[in-house]
C-alpha cells in the first residue's frame, strides 16, 4: 500500500511531470490562458478563480484554497487592486513576494506549490504571488494508528487543513477535489478526493452518485456517510477503511482509490477496500520487507484466533475431549468439575465482563481508565475463578482471545470479529466441531459475496490473482511491486520507474 506513494511521486507521476516541463507560452487572450489552466487542474473544487480587473482590462486571480493563505490574498492582492489610483501594476504588490512568468506550465506548478496567479487580458506574462499557507503542524498522532517509524501527524477537525496535508504529499495537477454539501439542516461540507489519471472514472462516478443521493437532515461525521454509501449495510464487516493518517490516505489514492473527508471530523473514508486492507499498517512499509511480512502474518493469525479460539475450546471440552493428551484431559476436567455452569455460560460470562471492562476503560478519563481496566481485570478475574464460577483454562482462552483482538489495526474490523465470536460459540456448544464448520462456511460464503463499490471483498484471494498476492499475506520488497493492485481497477496498472538498475551497473566489467 505505502509503496504506491513513493512510486507515484517518482514513477507513477512521471506523466504529469513530463507535461509540466514542456513550455507553454502565455497567450494574449485571457480566456485562452485560463482555459489551459482549467484543463490541467479542473474539475477540482478547491481551485478558485476570481475576476479582478485592472485599469479597465479584464483579469483573473487563480489559487488553490487548501494551499493558500486567504488573508494574505485579501490584504496584499485584492485590496491593492481594488483601491488602485493609477499606479503601475508592479508597484501594487510590494508587500507580497511576487514575480513575473511567461510559461503557463510553470504557473501550474506554482499553483500546486501553494502560490497564486494573476493574469491580465492582452499581457504576455502573469504574476506569481507567494501566498502559501503556513499551518502549525499537528504533532499528535492518532491513538489507534500509532507507528514506530514514519510520520507522526494526523488529520484534525478542519477540512482545509486536511486537504493541505494531502496536497503537500501529492504535488500533482492530477489530484482532484470535489466538494458536496450534505444534510438539509447542517449543510456539512464533504470532500471527495482522487487522482484523475489513476482512479477509475466509473468508480468516481459511482461515488459521486451515492453522495448526491444522500437525503438526511444532519450529517455529523463520516460514519453517517459510511452507512449511506456501503453496499451491504447489514453486514458486520466494514466496507470502508477509516484512517486519520494523511500518509495512509495518500498511499491509497495513489493505488486508484477514492477518499471522503468531512469538515469537523479527522477521519477519512477510503474505498473500495478488501478484507486484507484492514490488516495492513504503515509499519509494514516503514520496516524492511522481511520484518513487515512477519508481523503481518502474526496479525492475520490473530484474526483467526480472535473469533475461533473460544468456540474451539467449548467444542473440545464439551464434545471432543479425546483429541487432547490424557494428562491435559485430567487437568481440564478437574477444573471443570468445580464449575456449576457449562462451558458456553463460562465463556459468555467472561466475554461480557471483558466487554464491560473495555467500555469502562474507554469512557473514563485516560488517567483513570487504564487503572480501572488493569485492576478491575485482575481483581474480578481472580475472584471469579476462586468463587468457582469460571475455570482457569477458560480464563486463559478469553485472555488470549482479547489479546488477539487487540492486534487488529482497524477498530471497526476488531468489533466485527468480537461480534462474530458469540454466534460461533453458540454453534460450538450445540453441535461441536460440526457447528463450527457450518459457522465458518456461512461466514466464508458471506465474505465471498460481499463487495465494496463493486470490488470483491476477498480479492485477490477470491477471485484468485497471483500478481496481487505480493502485498496480501506477506509484503514483497517494494522494488518487486511494479504494479498497482487490480481491485480498484486503476487506469494505469504499471509503475514505470520501479527498478534497481544500479544493481546491474555494479557488475564487474570484463
Amino acid at each position: 500500500m505505502f509503496q504506491r506513494l513513493s512510486q507515484h511521486k517518482k514513477g507513477g507521476d512521471s506523466h504529469s511531470k513530463q507535461e509540466i516541463r514542456r513550455a507553454r507560452p502565455v497567450s494574449a487572450s485571457l480566456e485562452e490562458n485560463v482555459s489551459y489552466i482549467e484543463q490541467a487542474l479542473f474539475p477540482s473544487d478547491d481551485v478558485q478563480k476570481r475576476p479582478l480587473s485592472f485599469c479597465g482590462e479584464k483579469g483573473t486571480l487563480i489559487y488553490i484554497e487548501s494551499l493558500t493563505d486567504k488573508k494574505v490574498i485579501e490584504k496584499n492582492i485584492i485590496e491593492p487592486l481594488s483601491r488602485n489610483q493609477g499606479e503601475e501594476l508592479d508597484q501594487l504588490f510590494l508587500s507580497v513576494d511576487s514575480k513575473k512568468e511567461t510559461d503557463l506550465e510553470q504557473g501550474i506548478a506554482a499553483l500546486i506549490a501553494g502560490k497564486s496567479l494573476y493574469l491580465l487580458d492582452g499581457q504576455k506574462d502573469f504574476f506569481v504571488f507567494g501566498t502559501m499557507v503556513s499551518f502549525v503542524r499537528n504533532l499528535s498522532e492518532p491513538d489507534n494508528e500509532g507507528v514506530i517509524r514514519g510520520p507522526h501527524n494526523g488529520f484534525i477537525e478542519d477540512l482545509t487543513h486536511n486537504m493541505y496535508s494531502i496536497r503537500k504529499l501529492i504535488e500533482s495537477p492530477n489530484l482532484r477535489v470535489r466538494y458536496f454539501n450534505i444534510g438539509k439542516i447542517t449543510q456539512t461540507k464533504v470532500a471527495m478526493v482522487y487522482i484523475q489519471d489513476i482512479a477509475n472514472p466509473n468508480l468516481v462516478q459511482e461515488v459521486e452518485k451515492r453522495l448526491q443521493d444522500i437525503s438526511i437532515d444532519t450529517i455529523m461525521s463520516p460514519g453517517f456517510i459510511q452507512e449511506f454509501t456501503e453496499d451491504n449495510p447489514y453486514s458486520p464487516f466494514p466496507q470502508h477503511l477509516n484512517t486519520e493518517r494523511p500518509d495512509r490516505t495518500v498511499s491509497n489514492l495513489a493505488e486508484g482509490r477514492v477518499a471522503i473527508l468531512a469538515d469537523g471530523d479527522p477521519t477519512a473514508l477510503i474505498f473500495p477496500v478488501t478484507l486484507f486492507a484492514f490488516y495492513q499498517t504503515p509499519d509494514d512499509y516503514h520496516s524492511r520487507w522481511i520484518v513487515g511480512s512477519f508481523v503481518r502474518l502474526i496479525r492475520l493469525l490473530s484474526f483467526l484466533i480472535a473469533f475461533q479460539l473460544p468456540a474451539f475450546y467449548i467444542a473440545t471440552v464439551s464434545f471432543h475431549p479425546e483429541i487432547l493428551p490424557v494428562e491435559l484431559i485430567f487437568t481440564i476436567k478437574g477444573t471443570l468439575s468445580q464449575v456449576p455452569f457449562p462451558p458456553i455460560i463460562e465463556a459468555a460470562l467472561m466475554e461480557v465482563i471483558f466487554e464491560l471492562l473495555r467500555e469502562a476503560g474507554i469512557r473514563l478519563p485516560s488517567r483513570v481508565g487504564q487503572t480501572i481496566g488493569i485492576v478491575g481485570g485482575l481483581v474480578i478475574g481472580d475472584a471469579i475463578v476462586r468463587a468457582g464460577l469460571v475455570s482457569y483454562p477458560m480464563t486463559i482462552v478469553v485472555a488470549l482471545t482479547a489479546i488477539a483482538s487487540f492486534l487488529v489495526p482497524s477498530n471497526e474490523m476488531s468489533t466485527a470479529v468480537r461480534i462474530l465470536r458469540f454466534p460461533l460459540m453458540l454453534a460450538a456448544s450445540i453441535f461441536g466441531y460440526l457447528g463450527i464448520s457450518f459457522g465458518l462456511m456461512i461466514i466464508s460464503i458471506h465474505l465471498t459475496k460481499l463487495e465494496s463499490f463493486g470490488t470483491p471483498y476477498l480479492a485477490p484471494l477470491a477471485p484468485l490473482r497471483f500478481k496481487d498476492m505480493k502485498d496480501t499475506f506477506i509484503r514483497f520488497p517494494i522494488w518487486r511491486m511494479n504494479q498497482r493492485p487490480h481491485d480498484p481497477h486503476p487506469q494505469r496498472m504499471t509503475q514505470e520507474t520501479v527498478s534497481r538498475s544500479w544493481k546491474n551497473s555494479d557488475q564487474p566489467k570484463e
